[in-house]
Formats: C-alpha cells, structure tokens, sequence
C-alpha cells in the first residue's frame, strides 16, 4: 500500500514530550499543520513561543495524529490512559520525516555499538565527497536537517523505542549489529525488545537490504521464525579478516569494533566505495567519547573509559582483549542482565565493585573474578592505584566499563564519564 507522504499534513496533532526529538517535531509541523504540545513537566523550558496545552483540554481534542518521544513510556506517564485508547495515532519524528522525504537512508540499531558504527560510516561517506548526514540518537534530530536533495544520505542510529512507536517508517537500508537482554524494564520482556528492533525489517521491501550480525542466536532465532521481505546480509568478521589485518588503528583491537567496522565494509562494497578512502578513514578514526576510549596509555598502563557500557555484552570483547585488568563496575544493573563469560575467558581481571547495585554484581561476577567492594569510585580507584605502584605488573588495564545505568550518581553515562576523566587526571597526578 501507497502512504500518503502528505498525512500530517494540515491534521490536527498533540506533540507529547518536549525533548530535542519533540521540539524538532513541533518547528518542522507548526506551519502546516494545527499543533498542540504537552509535556508532564510543567516548568519545561521551551525554546519557542507556543502556549503547553493542558491536561484537561487533551481529552476534549479529537487529534490525528499524536507523536510522542521516545524517552517517554506510555505505560508510565501522565498521559496513559490516553495514549492506550490513542495507540493507533501514535507516530515519531521518523515517520515524519518518511511521510516527507524518501532519501536513501542507512538505519543502524543493535544493542550494543550503535553510535560507534553510525559514526565510522558519516565519515567515511563524508570523505567520499558525500552529501551525508548523521541523525537520530547521535547527531542532530532528523527533521532539523536542512537543504536535503535527492543525493542526501541519512545515516540513523535508532534505538528500540524509536522503532517500536514508529508506524510508517522505512529504511533502504537496515542494520542489526547484535542483540542481547536490554532495556526490559520498558519493554516488559525480552521478546518484545527483539520485535521492536525488527520493525526496521519488517518496514523493507523486496528493493531494500538488511545487514545483520551472522553468529547472533537472538538474530537467527527470529530470522527463521518470520520470512522478511528486503535482501538479508549476513555479515561475518572472518569474511573481512584480510582487510581488518591491514589496520593499525590500535581501536580496533577488540571483537566489537572489529564487528562494527565490518558492517560498514559490508555496505560499502553495496554502496561501491573507494578502497583506498575508506581505509583512509578507518585509520584515523578516533573513537567517540567514553566509548572504549583509550585515554592514558604509557609504560605499563593503559587506561580504558568505556561509560557507556550499562550491560555486561557491551563489556564482554574488551574484556577479553586486555590483561591484568583492574575492572570499575556497578550502578544500576539491568533486568535480565547475565554475565556469560567463564573464568576460562579472562586473563586476571579483577572487579572492583561500587553503586547501588553491589549486591547484583557480587553475585554474577562471583567465582568467575576476583571482587572487592566499594563506597563509590574515588575509593575504588585509590585502592587500584594503589595496587598498581606495589604490584609493578608488566602491563596493567584500569577499564572503567560498569554494566549498569548511571542514574544511582551520574545524570548520564556522558557525567559519569566526565568524572572519571577527572578522577583518573587526579591520580595520574599523584603518581
């Protein structure tokens, strides 16, 4: 079926969330549509002069349409009852910017290596000289993108629950870079946060292409459980070893950078990139921050702040690809969240445990790795800088990577990441 790429066009529309997702939205839509906005904070500060609607007058509005944010759970909002008898008007700033535009756009979703992979990819299309721009969770948000043509590439890191509100959105092309147990609390359970991901296959036609991760049971399990319309890659590290044995960039030393690089060699041979540009590009590409990001390395120790980590699958391949490690972890775990590697996978690791959480870890981490608990991570990395002078070790890897969310202490994984930058100069310092 044909979708009208006119449907919000001159409708009636409440803008739930006034986030940068919501206030994008509402600047693209306010001349050619009738808006209406609400946020369950009160005292937002807005960027625009537009009056909140209340929540009184909601239910008195026969909207159309409704987009909402993704950041917002209806089953825990002021809005819920609404939005349950509304779920069929719900949309998001991607099916906006679909019903607008029908740009070839690259979608990248997983639970782990979104960003990192979104960003290798615009800039190795920004140094093939083309017109690309990097959107969703990292980058601007979609609709603030000016001056798209026919040749504009968008480049989408989109998370879960972006595509499980989405209605109409559709990508040329899709990645899934692996699955594995997250962000349940939202969605209730595991096999609900796999079918929100694969709403971006489920979206393609027979003239789309779809990449995914080979080897990911979650993948193939639900691979032969549904026939997908669009073309599926399977992408596979081992198909690209000759190509990633040429790189040098010391960042793509572990299995998951390795993965998310091989996914972007896997579509630019579809894309029929240069060669030589792309390796250009890999090479100097530097990581993003608090992503497995290397910050101090000298003599016999090397210092990985890896912040974004808030499940044990987004720890395991570095885990694997260091010794000696002096392990920061905790926070507030997450539901479902299993250690899966064995004693056998690691190479002296000892964890050193701190947050809300420590009782979760302890249990996870026990007989597979040495523990030691903690108040908080100054008092951590005292003890592990302490260790450090009097072991004298060869090679010693302080990895900053909890497994946990951050909201016990931190306002976002990017805080917590700050901090530990800071704690670590501290230290250096006292060296």
């Amino acid at each position: 079926m044909r979708i009208n790429k006119n449907i919000f066009f001159g409708k009636k529309i409440l803008i739930y969330g006034l986030g940068k997702s919501g206030i994008s939205s509402y600047k693209f839509l306010k001349n050619i549509s009738k808006v209406y906005i609400f946020d369950d904070n009160k005292k937002k500060n807005l960027n625009f002069n537009h009056k909140q609607i209340t929540f009184s007058d909601i239910t008195k509005i026969k909207f159309d349409k409704i987009i909402i944010s993704p950041g917002i759970d209806i089953s825990k909002c002021k809005l819920t009852s609404f939005l349950k008898k509304n779920f069929s008007k719900i949309y998001t700033d991607l099916d906006i910017f679909y019903s607008f535009y029908k740009n070839n756009s690259i979608t990248i979703t997983g639970t782990n290596g979104k960003s990192t992979t979104a960003k290798i990819l615009h800039n190795v299309l920004l140094d093939q000289k083309k017109d690309v721009r990097l959107t969703g969770n990292i980058g601007n948000p979609i609709l603030l993108e000016k001056k798209i043509t026919k040749k504009t590439i968008f480049v989408i890191e989109a998370s879960s629950y972006q595509l499980d509100y989405s209605k109409i959105f559709s990508s040329k092309y899709a990645m899934i870079l692996n699955l594995s147990s997250d962000h349940i609390e939202r969605h209730k359970s595991l096999k609900n946060y796999i079918n929100a991901k694969f709403k971006l296959l489920e979206s393609q036609t027979k003239t789309c292409f779809a990449y995914v991760k080979k080897d990911d049971d979650l993948i193939n399990k639900k691979l032969k459980s549904k026939k997908f319309k669009s073309k599926i890659v399977k992408v596979d590290t081992k198909k690209f070893y000759k190509f990633l044995k040429k790189i040098k960039n010391n960042y793509f030393l572990s299995n998951s950078n390795k993965e998310n690089l091989s996914f972007v060699i896997a579509i630019s041979k579809k894309l029929k990139l240069k060669k030589n540009l792309l390796f250009k590009t890999i090479e100097k590409f530097k990581g993003l921050k608090y992503r497995q990001q290397i910050i101090f390395k000298k003599k016999n120790l090397i210092i990985i702040n890896d912040s974004k980590s808030t499940s044990f699958s987004s720890s395991t391949s570095i885990l694997k690809a260091n010794q000696n490690i002096f392990w920061l972890v905790g926070g507030i775990f997450k539901k479902g969240d299993k250690f899966k590697l064995e004693k056998k996978d690691l190479n002296n690791v000892s964890a050193f445990i701190y947050g809300k959480d420590k009782k979760f870890f302890n249990k996870e981490l026990k007989k597979k790795v040495k523990t030691k608990n903690f108040n908080n991570l100054n008092d951590a990395l005292k003890d592990i800088f302490s260790l450090i002078k009097n072991e004298k070790l060869n090679t010693n890897t302080i990895l900053f990577s909890p497994c946990a969310a951050s909201f016990d202490s931190f306002k976002n994984f990017e805080d917590r990441g700050l901090y530990f930058n800071r704690l670590i100069k501290k230290f250096l310092n006292g060296i």
